[in-house]
């Protein structure tokens, strides 16, 4: 890819995965971060659900500061912003933990609309899906970061080191991420005033604009599928088709690089083949299919035959975010891309922090998690119906 893309996609590839590291790190310590707080490790529910909280009040607030400060400062805000979080984190008290929390979710908010103005001004119009795509591994990318790292870490300081580390990390790339701000940001309007009114704007954007609000509705259904399929697959296996901890903890690894490739393949196939708006279509299918055969999947299926469907399952179901977010910036009047992604993304993260506890109280209701992944299978197909009707409407030319 040799145009003035590669170093935009770098930046913000690099980012996204400290953020979503950032976001991971505690988790992946949660049992031996609860035992010595004396507390549940069910707490990490919670925890998330803070973290998204923060996520959703910064991603509506982004767009004027992006339009006003630049994207790789506001990239640099949410870096230390998760950093100062994560240490916060370190301290042995529940209230620093949540403080933190809420911390790294506002400086993970900016991030996405961040990038997604920077692409957005940078991107030839024929590579959007793949380059927004690429930059989207970053967030299961920053899982495999977190998964790799930080257990190492722990053992070899302990947990409040290891939320250091991972501080430190995110520091680091914004101190690095300024060598580039003097390019990048070149496109900032110093008299963009930030008022309370604009947080509103990005809602106000997406409702009024048919397009941006089919896809937002989409999104929130799409991650709520994600999320829930992450958060319970482990036990789901565990405790109904008797996998056991170690064999479902490798399927669930095998299911996110099927979530880090299906975002690589399904941009490369929308740019080149689909569009994006006929490749969200596929993918809302392919959820609503592999949700419907996960919910009937047996200890009598063969192995091979459960990993065929829950890496499909991934691919789709984690491998959605480039393509809409590049569909969000296409849909989004010229010069407005950044304020777009930040009101689809209020909703996105929204689907975000209800979807495992929506999950979670269904299987309690009907005593069987497979009554979760129906649920998906029913909402994913009423989004297959509206992007299939919302494909025979004329498309936006916004940032393309």
């Amino acid at each position: 890819m040799k145009d003035r893309s590669l170093m935009p996609l770098a930046i913000t590839t690099a980012i996204q995965v400290l953020v979503s590291a950032a976001v991971l790190t505690l988790p992946v310590m949660a049992p031996v971060v609860a035992q010595a707080l004396g507390i549940s490790p069910a707490y990490t529910g919670l925890y998330i659900a803070i973290v998204y909280g923060g996520a959703i009040l910064t991603s509506l607030a982004a767009g004027t500061a992006v339009k006003r400060f630049g994207a790789i400062r506001m990239s640099q805000v949410g870096l230390l912003l998760c950093a100062a979080g994560l240490a916060l984190s370190a301290l042995p008290s529940l209230a620093a933990i949540a403080a933190g929390a809420f911390l790294i979710g506002l400086g993970y908010g900016p991030i996405t609309p961040a990038s997604s103005h920077l692409l957005a001004r940078t991107t030839p119009a024929h590579r959007m899906s793949l380059v927004f795509s690429l930059k989207q591994t970053g967030v299961p990318l920053g899982g495999v970061v977190a998964g790799a790292a930080v257990p190492g870490l722990l053992l070899w300081g302990g947990w409040q080191a290891a939320l250091l580390v991972a501080a430190t990390a995110n520091v680091l790339c914004a101190v690095v991420a300024q060598s580039l701000r003097g390019s990048l940001d070149a496109d900032r309007d110093p008299s963009q005033k930030p008022s309370l009114g604009h947080l509103a704007r990005p809602v106000r954007l997406v409702l009024s604009h048919p397009g941006l609000r089919m896809l937002a509705g989409c999104s929130f259904v799409f991650s709520m599928c994600q999320l829930s399929l992450t958060a319970y697959l482990v036990t789901y296996l565990d405790a109904v088709l008797s996998y056991g901890l170690v064999a479902a903890g490798l399927v669930l690894s095998l299911v996110q690089v099927g979530g880090v490739t299906g975002r690589v393949l399904w941009g490369y196939v929308a740019d080149r083949l689909l569009g994006a708006r006929r490749m969200l279509t596929v993918l809302s299918l392919m959820m609503c299919l592999a949700a419907l055969a996960t919910a009937l999947l047996t200890t009598r299926v063969p192995a091979v035959l459960v990993l065929a469907v829950l890496v499909l399952f991934g691919a789709s179901a984690i491998g959605w975010n480039g393509v809409y977010l590049a569909e969000a910036a296409r849909q989004a009047p010229p010069g407005q891309a950044s304020i777009a992604t930040g009101g689809t993304l209020a909703v996105t993260y929204f689907g975000v922090v209800l979807g495992p506890p929506v999950f979670g109280l269904l299987a309690t209701l009907f005593g069987s998690y497979r009554a979760g992944f129906v649920a998906l299978a029913l909402a994913t197909a009423v989004c297959t119906v509206a992007l299939l009707r919302g494909g025979r409407q004329p498309a936006a030319t916004g940032a393309a």
